[in-house]
C-alpha cells in the first residue's frame, strides 16, 4: 500500500464478505479483521489479492515486528535513477551548461528513468486499472507518461530536437517560444517520489521500533535448575514451575517468584521505573528485568505469551493497529480523492486548450495537477502519530489499547480515584506512637517482637515497623500465646509483653486514652501494649498514602480536571485520605455495583469519565466509565477492563498519560491540517499554470514528510519531573486507616 486510497480500497474489499468488518492501517500496512468463524483466513487473504495487493497472516507479533523491512533493494533503485536524472535537470534549470544535441542526451539518460525508474508507480497503477481503482501511483505513473510522452513527440515531431535547440527553466505551466521538452519533470517526478517513499519508510519503521525494541527485551537463553545441576537452553523450552538461576548482568527469563538470592532488579526498561527495585525471596520478578546485584534463583509462573512482556507488546501492538476516527475521516476522503484529481486534470487541460492555450502549457498544467495531488500525507497524519506516541507510552511504563483510549483521556473532564491500592499503598503500617509515663522509645522493638510470631496483618505491621526501626533480628519470644480476637502476648527479654485491642481497658493514662481518640478521628485503627502489666504504649496503624497521590491529585487539578475519590473503605478513612489530598467529593462504602452506578450517574450529567483501579471491585467502574485506566499492580480483572494501564503501578503516570494524550491528538490535528490545507492550496495553483511539474513533485514527497516527522517528534516527548508542586506535593506522608480490598 501507498496511500490512504490504498487503506479505503482494501477495507471495502474486506467489508464486501458478509459479516466482515476491517481496519486497515497505512503506517504499519496491519489489517485487523473481525469475521465470522465460517470465514477462514484463506478467504480474506484471497480478497486483497483480489483488490491487487499481497497479504499474510501475522501469527507472532513480536517476530514479525523484530524484522524490519529489507532496504537494499529501494536504495539500488533510487541510487541508479538519481544517477540518471541529475544531470538531466541540471541541463534543464540551467540554459548556459546546454551544449549541442543536449536534449538527445537528456532523452536517453531520461528514457529508463522513465521506465525502468519508475516501473514501480507504473506496476501498481495497471494493477488498479485493471480492478478499476486509482491510487497515488496513478497518479505518478500518469505524470511520469505524459511527460515523457510529450518530450518524445516534442523531440521527433514538434521540431525540439533540432541542433542548437535552447530551452530556458521555467517555474510555471508557460513555456517560452519554440519547442519545449519535459524531461525534467519525467525524471524529476519518480526520483523525489522514490526518495520521499524510502526516507519516509526509514522514519515510519522508527514510529514503529516499539515493538521491535519489546521483542528484543527478553532474554534467549536461560540457566535451568535439573538435579542438581545447571542447564543452559534456549528461553522458549522453560516452563512454569521449573526453576533457573540469573546472575549479575543477566536478564530475568520470565516472570517467576524469587526463591534464593538477594538482588537489586531494574525494571526500566519495562516500566521507565529508573530507580532499581530490591528483591529477596517470595518477591515476584518480570522477564526481561536486568539483574544489576547478586545472584538470584527464581521459580517460574508465566512463559511465552501469559508474561507481562508478552501482554505489554500485545497491547501496544493492539494500540498500533488501531484507527482513530480522525484517520476513518481522512481514508473516506482519500478513497474519492484519487478519482477526483484525475477529473480535474482532464479539466484543467481541456480547460487550457479550449482557451486557446499552447498544448504543451496544458499538457504541463494537467501534469502538475496530476503530480501534486497527495493522498499520502492524509493516510498517514493519524496513525504515525499513534504509532510513536503508543510507542514512547511504552516506554514509560503507560499503556494504551488503542487510539480510542487517547482520545477519551483528551476528552475526560473528571477522574474517579479508588483509595485501597490506588491512593494508598495497601499496606497497614504504623502512623503514630504515643507512649506512657515512664517508658521509652524501646517498647516498640518488645511489641515488635511479640507480633512477629503473629500473622494478623496488624501483627504483621508493628513487626515490620519494629525491625525497620532497630533492625532485624528482634529479640526471642519464650510463652508466646495468641487469642483470636483479642491480641498475642510472650516474654520477651524477662518481660511480659501484651499487645491487645483497646476495647474495654478502663485504667489508661491520659496521654494513652488521648490517643486513642485521636486514632479514631484519623480513622486510625489502634492497639494496646503493656509490659509487666502496665500499660505502656498506643500504636496507631493504618494504609498509608503513596507520596506520588499528592503530586498527581494536585497536577490534574492544575490540568482543569475535576476528581472524585471512590472507594469500598467506611467513610471516616475515606473523608482522611480525601481531606489531605484535597478532594471535594466522596463516595464511601461503595459496593462494586454502587461504584459502577456512580461513574454511569457521572457519564449521564454529562461528564467524561476516567476511572482508576486496581482491584477486582473496581473491574465494573472502570467498564462503565468513558476509559478505564489500571494500575499495572493490579489485578488481570482490573487490567482486562481497562482501556489503559500504568504498568509502574504508580498514579503518578496517570499525568504522563493525560499529556502524553493530549500532545498526540494535537499532533494528529496539525497533521490533518497540513495534510487538508496542502491539497486545497496547492492544486488550484497547479491548475492555473502556476507549478513545475517538478517542483510539484518535490512538494509531494516533502508533504509527506513533514507529517511523518512531526509525528516523529512524540518519540522525544518527555513527562513532567517528579517533583513536589508547592504546598500540596509538600506534606508528609500520613497513614490512613483502611480494609485493603
Amino acid at each position: 500500500m501507498t496511500c490512504a486510497a490504498c487503506v479505503s480500497r482494501v477495507e471495502r474489499r474486506l467489508t464486501r464478505i458478509e459479516g466482515v468488518t476491517a481496519g486497515v492501517n497505512l503506517a504499519t500496512g496491519r489489517a485487523r479483521v473481525v469475521h465470522p468463524t465460517g470465514v477462514g483466513a484463506a478467504e480474506l487473504i484471497a480478497c486483497v489479492e483480489r483488490a491487487g495487493y499481497t497479504a499474510r497472516l501475522v501469527r507472532d507479533r513480536g517476530a514479525e515486528d523484530a524484522e524490519p523491512p529489507a532496504e537494499d533493494a529501494d536504495r539500488i533503485r533510487l541510487t541508479l535513477v538519481a544517477a540518471l536524472s541529475i544531470p538531466v535537470i541540471v541541463l534543464s534549470m540551467v540554459p548556459s551548461l546546454q551544449f549541442r544535441d543536449w536534449q538527445w542526451l537528456c532523452f536517453m539518460l531520461a528514457a529508463p528513468v522513465a521506465t525502468w525508474g519508475a516501473h514501480p508507480f507504473h506496476d501498481r497503477a495497471w494493477r488498479g486499472l485493471r480492478h478499476a481503482t486509482a491510487t497515488m501511483d496513478t497518479l505518478v505513473s500518469l505524470g511520469v507518461l505524459a511527460s515523457f510522452g510529450w518530450s518524445a513527440y516534442a523531440l521527433f515531431v514538434g521540431g525540439a530536437g533540432a541542433p542548437g535547440m535552447r530551452m530556458p527553466f521555467s517555474l510555471t505551466a508557460s513555456a517560452a517560444d519554440g519547442a519545449h521538452v519535459y524531461l525534467e519533470a519525467a525524471v524529476g517526478v519518480p526520483l523525489f517520489v522514490l526518495y520521499g517513499r524510502f526516507l519516509e519508510g526509514r522514519v515510519r519503521r522508527r514510529t514503529g521500533s516499539a515493538l521491535r525494541a519489546l521483542a528484543e527485551l527478553g532474554a534467549k537463553d536461560v540457566w535451568v535448575r535439573r538435579d542438581g545441576t545447571e542447564v543452559r537452553v534456549p528461553v522458549d523450552r522453560l516452563l512454569p514451575g521449573q526453576e533457573f538461576v540469573v546472575r549479575p548482568g543477566e536478564k530475568v527469563a520470565t516472570d517467576g517468584i524469587v526463591l534464593d538470592g538477594r538482588s537489586a532488579v531494574d525494571l526500566s526498561l519495562l516500566t521507565g521505573e529508573s530507580t532499581p527495585r530490591e528483591t529477596g525471596p517470595g518477591d515476584p520478578v518480570i522477564g526481561a528485568a536486568l539483574n544489576i546485584g547478586g545472584t538470584l534463583v527464581v521459580r517460574a509462573t508465566a512463559v511465552g505469551a501469559d508474561t507481562q512482556l508478552a501482554r505489554i507488546t500485545a497491547l501496544v501492538a493492539e494500540a498500533q493497529a488501531g484507527k482513530a476516527r480522525s484517520q476513518r475521516l481522512a481514508d473516506a476522503v482519500a478513497g474519492v480523492f484519487v478519482p477526483c484529481v484525475l477529473t480535474v486534470a482532464v479539466c484543467v487541460l481541456g480547460f487550457w486548450l479550449g482557451a486557446g492555450a499552447a498544448a504543451q502549457a496544458a499538457v504541463t498544467a494537467a501534469v502538475a495537477v496530476l503530480v501534486v495531488a497527495c493522498p499520502c500525507a492524509l493516510g498517514l497524519a493519524t496513525p504515525t502519530a499513534l504509532m510513536a506516541a503508543a510507542g514512547r507510552g511504552a516506554e514509560l511504563g503507560v499503556l494504551v489499547r488503542g487510539p480510542e483510549a487517547l482520545e477519551s483521556l483528551r476528552r475526560v473532564d473528571t477522574v474517579v480515584l479508588d483509595k485501597t491500592g490506588t491512593l494508598t499503598s495497601g499496606q497497614m503500617r504504623l502512623a503514630e506512637t504515643a507512649l506512657a509515663s515512664g517508658h521509652s522509645a524501646d517498647v516498640l522493638r518488645l511489641a515488635g517482637a511479640v507480633e512477629h510470631r503473629s500473622e494478623h496483618p496488624l501483627g504483621r505491621a508493628l513487626a515490620t515497623a519494629a525491625r525497620q526501626r532497630y533492625g532485624t533480628p528482634l529479640p526471642q519470644v519464650t510463652d508466646f500465646t495468641a487469642t483470636a480476637g483479642s491480641g498475642v502476648a510472650g516474654v520477651v527479654e524477662g518481660r511480659r509483653v501484651r499487645v491487645l485491642r483497646p476495647d474495654g481497658v478502663a485504667a489508661l493514662p491520659d496521654e494513652l486514652r488521648q490517643a486513642l481518640n485521636h486514632a479514631e478521628q484519623q480513622g486510625h485503627t489502634a492497639v494496646l501494649a503493656e509490659v509487666d502489666g502496665g500499660p505502656a504504649a498506643v500504636f496507631a496503624l493504618g494504609d498509608t498514602v503513596r507520596p506520588g497521590s499528592y503530586r498527581a491529585v494536585h497536577r490534574l487539578r492544575t490540568m482543569g480536571l475535576a476528581t472524585v475519590l471512590l472507594t469500598g473503605d467506611r467513610a471516616g478513612t475515606a473523608h482522611a485520605v480525601a481531606g489531605q489530598l484535597g478532594i471535594e467529593q466522596v463516595h464511601a462504602s461503595a459496593s462494586p455495583q454502587d461504584k459502577a452506578e456512580v461513574v454511569t450517574a457521572l457519564r449521564t450529567a454529562g461528564h467524561t469519565t476516567a476511572v482508576v483501579g486496581d482491584g477486582v471491585n473496581d473491574a465494573a467502574a472502570l467498564a462503565a466509565a468513558d476509559l478505564g485506566i489500571a494500575l499495572g499492580t493490579g489485578t488481570d480483572a482490573a487490567i482486562g477492563a481497562a482501556g489503559l494501564t500504568l504498568v509502574r503501578g504508580e498514579i503518578e503516570a496517570l499525568i504522563d498519560a493525560v499529556r502524553l494524550a493530549r500532545r498526540t491528538l494535537a499532533t494528529v490535528r496539525a497533521n490533518l491540517v497540513w495534510a487538508f490545507g496542502y491539497n486545497v492550496v496547492l492544486i488550484p495553483l497547479a491548475a492555473v499554470g502556476l507549478l513545475n511539474p517538478m517542483l510539484a513533485a518535490l512538494a509531494m514527497s516533502l508533504s509527506s514528510l513533514l507529517v511523518v516527522g512531526n509525528s516523529l517528534r512524540l518519540r522525544t516527548w518527555q513527562p513532567l519531573p517528579r517533583r513536589a508542586p508547592g504546598r500540596a506535593g509538600g506534606r508528609r506522608r500520613a497513614p490512613i486507616a483502611g480494609d485493603p480490598r
